[in-house]
This record gives structure tokens, sequence and C-alpha cells, in this order.
């Protein structure tokens, strides 16, 4: 039920813009591809969960999250650079000049390589689903930021959305931690209990 609602409340930030509630607008974008980008973000999102379960097996049988990171961003860069060049065939446009182009870079760069090694780390330690409930809560994240930093208007249909999401976001982690308590009280002690109870 959880997982549905954050998806739910997802869908609403995306689908509904509803009335403005904070008005900005110097650096006011457009909104004509909206719904374009709404569809390309469901597949984006369904993509990520399909990863989050090949992952999470991948972990399984190779439980080294370092390497498991280095792979993962290794092949993304292999398989994103081709597809980059055929984008953008003009190779001025790849000349990185000093200032906010090369600190964006390496600050994505930075980022990226954290939240692959952090997001690893809990696909081992919690599995698939725990990681994945955190993708709705970042496209309201990313509403609520762009309001701030890009001046973007910010909606009431965002709003009603992300707390939507969060009540979902909190329904899962509840979820889970109530399944935890009942699989350790069926009778599955912890490791170290087994072992005293071995020895």
């Amino acid at each position: 039920m959880g997982t549905i609602t954050s998806v739910s409340g997802a869908l609403l930030v995306v689908l509904y813009k509803g009335p403005k509630v904070l008005l900005q607008s110097p650096l006011e974008s457009s909104e004509a591809n909206w719904i374009i980008g709404g569809i390309l973000l469901f597949f984006a999102y369904l993509l990520f969960a399909i990863q989050m379960i090949a992952q999470t097996l991948v972990m399984e049988i190779y439980p080294a999250e370092l390497m498991v990171a280095l792979f993962y961003n290794l092949c993304g860069a292999m398989i994103s650079a081709p597809v980059s060049l055929i984008v953008e065939f003009d190779l001025s446009s790849w000349m990185l000049r000093p200032g906010v182009a090369v600190a964006a870079v390496l600050y994505s760069g930075a980022i990226q390589s954290l939240m692959t090694l952090v997001m690893t780390w809990g696909l081992h330690l919690k599995g698939p689903v725990y990681i994945a409930i955190f993708s709705p809560l970042s496209i309201a994240i990313a509403a609520f930021m762009s309001a701030i930093f890009l001046g973007d208007s910010l909606h009431l249909g965002s709003i009603i959305g992300a707390t939507i999401i969060s009540m979902g976001f909190y329904a899962v982690i509840w979820g889970q931690s109530k399944e935890d308590e009942r699989v350790s009280s069926n009778g599955k002690a912890p490791l170290l209990e087994v072992e005293d109870c071995e020895e």
C-alpha cells in the first residue's frame, strides 16, 4: 500500500500542475513537453526498479560493494559515451571551459559515484524495495529544489503529490520495520546467538 501511495503521489506531481502557489518568473522554463517528460520519467523509474532487482541478485553472488559500484559506473560510461557522441556530434561542444561547466561535471561525477556506492551498499543490506522507494521522493525533492534554486513556480499539485509521496514513503519504511520484527520473532535468531547456541 505504501508503494502504491508513493507512486500515486509521484504521478500526481508529474501529471497535475494545479494553481501556482509560489509564483517566481525570472527563470521560468517552458512546460510544453511536460507530458512527454512524465512518460519518459515513468519508463526511467520502471527501468530503475528492474535494475535494482538485477543488482540485488548480483550482490547475492558477489557481495563486494566497491567493485560492483565501480563496474556499474564503468559500464554506464561505456554505454553513454557513444550515445552522447551520436546525439552531440559537434566536438567543440565537448570542450570544457573553466567555470561553472567544469564544476558541474566534477560535482555530478563525484555525487553519482557516491550515490552508486551508497545504493549498492543499501541493496546489500536491505534489498531492492527499500532502495527503490526513495525514487518517488526524489521527484518531490526536485520540484521543491527547482522552485528554490531555479526560480520555477511551485504548483499545488507538487505540494499535494509530495505529501502523498511522503506518507507512502513512511508507510513502506514502517512496514519494512514491522516485517523485520516479525521475522526476528519467528525464531530466526541473529547470527551471533545462533553461533552461541551451537557452542
